[in-house]
């Protein structure tokens, strides 16, 4: 057998095959090579025969893949090497559903080496080593599947990822792995491999396409409900890790933050487009429940304003989650003074028709809510002009107020549309916008395809509170957490650091005219309380995310590859802040569940004006 190549191969071959045929006979054999498994994986992110043809590379197959577009089986090599960094397991990739192998069987395989990107090379992810067109021959069956390596506190390093090399754009792709070093460096290490996790607590709950995510580090970041909270890009909680199953889909559990998938979950490790490294099961644990419940913030009191955020995620008049989303307000929020609601779609959702009236949602999400017991809420919006504030093509999302009448008033300054912004001017001595409801620097490049912020002023007991609703640009297009650059590149940040300049400014335009105004800017900021887009708003003490006078385990609205994280937040003007009345709450009766009717959790602040 040959020893290792010392040499790497500088250039990362991507080749997403796309023949239906799952087998080639290799017809020039003079340029094809026998190899283990291990030399085809070498001791970095990209295998040194990438592009080249092998032959007769011998495993057991360990897991078969016959769903999706990525269909076949991995192999693994039941005699390894001694070096860690060197995976043992390998993904043979048929295109079609692979025929005659089972778990167990002996095969051997000759094909050609190919790196493969998830989601293409422009996503920034690593590439998952495959063989691919491959001539498959089974030599034995019955043999034991190799043991799986296990995943726990003691095997997973607690520093991530190695910083990328800068000669090569910050990529890891060249560096050695060093797998007792960085936590990435040991999922790559044993990539396609068998692996186990066991009574591993779920820190996201199961979505839509059967994928949920486990902790092995039961300790990292905990929070009381059971949740692992995304603190600092620091702390990316390196004990995370998705799993997925390779059985059917009816089987797979539905799993809330703070539930156990007790006992062995066991299968190979792959890496996918949606949250990098993946086991992918053909043995799961037993579901067991966490006991974690959907909270209720407390009433206000009578002398105190409530206002709450409320991302109600792409809501139009033919969802079926009204009564859901009204029983939300009314018995979790306990009906707030205002709410400010995030993705209100037009009056027929994404149709894309030309309409922008959203009356319709609004009005039937009122309805909904008196008839689950709450006040009848009043609305102010302002319609976006066709096509301008990104979201789901046709949708037309907006912010939108809800009010109680019985509680506050709204103080109408008409003429705001969708292009025409509001400024601050004095009246009387005090604070007031020049429209209400009226949109903040709508012509400003800072809100190209993206939402624009809504101003309103309201009066609570005689007191003028401006509130400025916001839905920043969202992360998309960000590089992930397991990318193969680190750190990650998060382009997005670049326009939420301008929207985040433009509501600073006008906020401190509100101030200098009145130093003691109330001003609470809110909203799915879509980035965290420790992030720059944060502090930009907060800037020399214009505002403050009221988000960190909770315990940082608390400081979380979203869940995201299994990180509870904070997206959503209420910062608040400097007399608002100097009371020291004010009460915060991050209610959590969505994001940790795997029914959710929204993928956000809505916060309150209270406070007397």
């Amino acid at each position: 057998m040959p020893s290792k190549p010392s040499a790497r191969l500088a250039a990362l071959t991507v080749a997403a095959v796309c023949s239906a045929a799952s087998t080639v006979v290799l017809t020039t054999p003079a340029h094809a090579e026998s190899v283990r498994i291990h030399d085809i994986q070498g001791d970095t992110r990209v295998s040194p025969f990438a592009g080249r043809q092998v032959t007769d590379v011998t495993g057991i197959v360990t897991g078969i893949r016959t769903y999706g577009s990525s269909r076949g089986f991995w192999i693994q090599d039941p005699a390894p090497d001694a070096d860690p960094a060197t995976s043992e397991g390998v993904f043979v990739f048929t295109s079609s559903t692979p025929q005659g192998v089972a778990v167990g069987d002996e095969v051997s395989v000759s094909g050609t080496v190919t790196e493969f990107v998830p989601g293409g090379a422009s996503s920034g992810n690593q590439s998952v080593t495959e063989i691919t067109k491959p001539t498959v021959t089974v030599v034995s069956h019955g043999n034991p599947v190799p043991a799986p390596a296990v995943l726990d506190a003691r095997t997973v390093p607690a520093a991530y990822a190695p910083q990328g090399d800068p000669a090569a754009g910050g990529s890891v792709d060249a560096l050695t792995l060093r797998p007792s070093g960085y936590a990435l460096d040991l999922y790559e290490s044993l990539e396609g491999m068998n692996v186990r996790v066991a009574d591993a607590r779920v820190v996201g709950a199961t979505d839509p396409y059967t994928e949920l995510w486990v902790t092995v580090k039961p300790r990292e970041n905990r929070n009381k409900r059971g949740g692992t909270v995304y603190g600092s890009y620091d702390a990316q909680n390196t004990g995370r890790i998705q799993i997925q199953s390779l059985g059917k889909a009816a089987d797979f559990p539905d799993a809330n933050v703070g539930d156990v998938l007790a006992g062995a979950t066991t299968g190979p490790l792959d890496y996918n487009q949606y949250g990098g490294y993946t086991l992918v099961a053909s043995e799961l644990g037993t579901l067991e429940a966490g006991g974690t419940e959907r909270e209720t913030t407390r009433a206000q009191h009578r002398s105190e304003l409530a206002i709450a955020t409320y991302n109600v995620e792409n809501l139009d008049p033919s969802d079926d989650t009204f009564a859901a989303h009204a029983e939300a307000i009314v018995h979790r929020l306990s009906s707030p003074d205002i709410v400010s609601l995030e993705e209100i779609q037009d009056n027929n959702g994404a149709t894309d028709d030309g309409t922008v009236a959203a009356d319709v949602t609004l009005a039937k999400l009122i309805d909904a809510i008196e008839a689950a017991g709450g006040p009848r809420y009043d609305w102010r919006a302002v319609d976006p002009a066709d096509k301008q504030d990104g979201g789901e093509p046709g949708g037309n999302i907006r912010q939108a107020f809800l009010f109680n009448p019985a509680r506050v008033s709204f103080t109408d300054r008409p003429g705001g549309d969708a292009t025409t912004p509001a400024d601050v001017v004095k009246v009387r001595g005090k604070a007031a916008l020049t429209l209400s409801p009226g949109r903040i620097a709508p012509d400003s490049a800072a809100f190209e395809d993206s939402r624009k912020p809504l101003a309103g002023e309201f009066v609570f007991r005689g007191r003028t509170v401006i509130v400025i609703a916001n839905h920043f640009s969202s992360k998309g297009g960000d590089q992930g957490l397991t990318s193969r650059y680190q750190p990650p590149v998060r382009g997005s940040e670049t326009q939420r650091h301008l929207q985040a300049q433009e509501v600073h400014d006008f906020t401190a335009k509100i101030l200098k005219v009145q130093k003691n105004a109330a001003v609470v800017a809110l909203g799915d900021i879509n980035d965290f309380e420790f992030s720059r887009t944060a502090r930009i708003m907060e800037g020399d003490g214009v505002l403050w995310s009221a988000i960190k006078s909770l315990p940082a385990s608390e400081r979380y609205s979203y869940v995201y590859q299994g990180n509870s994280q904070a997206l959503d937040q209420i910062l608040i003007s400097p007399s608002i802040r100097r009371q020291c009345s004010f009460s915060y709450d991050s209610v959590h009766i969505n994001a940790e569940f795997h029914d959710q009717i929204s993928d956000h959790d809505p916060q309150v602040l209270r406070f007397k004006p």
